[in-house]
């Protein structure tokens, strides 16, 4: 099979530019960061970079190296694996070494919009709920969510 230098390079752009895994990784340090009422600005003064170079890292832009990702998960207190938690199989199938393969890509545009969890209306949501000091109360709130969304689910 012969491939046009075209190909190529939209295959390569694919591996380095927005993957995925690496939109996956950066959602997660968003997430974590968000969580913990951090700044980029605070989580990039942390690791002595830019918050425009947070931001890269949060959109998948640009890559994080395993040194930087261990700064982070050490500044986030959590885990490297943490950052490759929730992954679904379609983006694990965009890993760099399956495109480069020729392996099948996922459409990368959509992804965000539909994930609930990188939203900031969730984000503002999860961290005024763990300002709730009693824990018998934040479940009772969790018990009454649940069930009003099951109400109108049901509908």
């Amino acid at each position: 099979m012969v491939i046009s230098t075209e190909d190529s390079i939209e295959r390569n752009f694919r591996i380095t530019n927005n993957n995925a895994i690496d939109m996956h990784v950066g959602k997660r340090v968003r997430l974590r960061r968000t969580l913990l009422g951090m700044s980029q600005e605070q989580l990039g003064t942390e690791l002595n970079i830019t918050f425009q170079q947070v931001q890269k890292y949060e959109r998948g832009a640009n890559r994080i190296s395993a040194s930087r990702l261990w700064d982070i998960g050490q500044i986030l207190d959590v885990p490297i694996s943490y950052f490759f938690d929730d992954m679904s199989q379609d983006t694990m199938k965009s890993s760099p070494r399956r495109i480069g393969r020729g392996g099948e890509v996922i459409n990368q545009h959509g992804d965000q919009m539909r994930d609930p969890m990188a939203r900031r209306e969730t984000l503002e949501l999860v961290r005024t709920y763990y300002t709730i000091e009693k824990p018998i109360v934040r479940k009772r709130i969790s018990e009454m969510v649940k069930s009003i969304a099951t109400t109108l689910s049901d509908e």
